[in-house]
């Protein structure tokens, strides 16, 4: 029977481990959709892994005057390929949704339609990535459209550190959405350990002051093959130092350094945050379609979750 995620979570000295992927887009003949579902599944028998994350694809160009890298495509229906990637996997899948671009009406239905028809129980609201006036639902009505009439789901949340680092309130972000009924978060990429440890350092504080126990941070990793990819990682608003750029970039292996990046900025980040108490779990993802990155990214898993796993277990013996 396939675990939810909030089965996998109960124990904060184990991680919780996952493979980020977007559905097939749009124009994809359904009957393909299944064959790279399968596709991908295939790519995973290797590793033991929790669970996908299907994130909602959204048309960001509004938050940044810079073109995108990659044109936007529009893709299938995340629930509809969360739905099929657990019934193929046996596994938990968590689905994000984008909630600024219909009403309250309309997002109550899709969220009807999620539980109902789609089976979707773990959840992760993502608000406008621009202050708009297209916004037709915030991020905060959406929680209370949630709560009103959809009690059920396991409901998550995305933290960005970057955010931490210009503003210093990420902290009080995760509180709140906590009493918004956010039972875990999902970091955007990270390259840059020291604003992912400032923010995680200080979110604990905070839970300490307040006597709350601190929610689980899903830390995500992505490889990086090309000065094409490290463009859009930075498009996405990802921080990467220039130090670390000019690694990746002037590397005779480009893939293999960042692997090796992402490494230590784990080891750094679980060596300051582990002792504050904050369950972790990890979500590697590949940002783009090019085969040689997808299969770094399922190098990068393995490293990082045997790491994770290690230091876990060390922490787990000496408390």
């Amino acid at each position: 029977m396939r675990k939810t995620l909030e089965q996998i979570s109960s124990d904060p000295f184990h991680g919780v481990y996952f493979i980020g992927t977007t559905p097939p887009k749009q124009k994809t003949d359904i009957e393909k959709v299944s064959d790279i579902a399968d596709k991908l599944l295939s790519r995973l028998d290797e590793i033991e892994y929790d669970g996908l994350i299907v994130y909602d694809i959204q048309d960001e160009s509004s938050r940044i005057d810079k073109p995108r890298p990659f044109p936007y495509m529009q893709t299938h229906d995340p629930r509809m390929y969360a739905q099929l990637l657990m019934h193929k996997s046996e596994r938990s899948v968590i689905t994000y949704k984008s909630v600024s671009q219909r009403n309250e009406q309309d997002f109550v239905g899709w969220l009807k339609e999620a539980w109902h028809q789609f089976e979707i129980r773990d959840l992760v609201l993502v608000g406008s990535p621009a202050a708009t006036n297209d916004i037709q639902l915030s991020l905060a009505d959406a929680y209370k459209a949630i709560e009103n009439h959809a009690p059920e789901f396991y409901l998550g949340g995305v933290t960005i550190a970057e955010r931490h680092a210009k503003k210093g309130d990420e902290h009080a972000r995760l509180i709140h959405k906590t009493t918004q009924g956010c039972q875990y978060f999902v970091t955007q990429a990270v390259y840059n350990a020291q604003a992912t440890i400032d923010m995680l350092t200080r979110y604990a504080h905070e839970c300490s002051e307040n006597v709350q126990h601190p929610q689980r941070i899903i830390l995500t990793f992505s490889p990086c093959g090309s000065a094409k990819t490290l463009e859009f990682i930075e498009w996405l608003g990802i921080s990467v130092p220039e130090a670390t750029s000019l690694r990746i970039l002037n590397a005779d292996k480009p893939l293999k350094e960042s692997i090796l990046i992402c490494y230590n900025n784990l080891v750094q980040i679980l060596e300051a945050v582990l002792p504050l108490g904050i369950p972790l779990g990890l979500n590697i993802e590949s940002l783009t379609n090019r085969k040689e990155e997808i299969d770094a990214s399922i190098l990068l898993y393995k490293l990082l979750k045997a790491t994770m796993d290690k230091k876990l277990a060390q922490l787990q013996l000496n408390s």
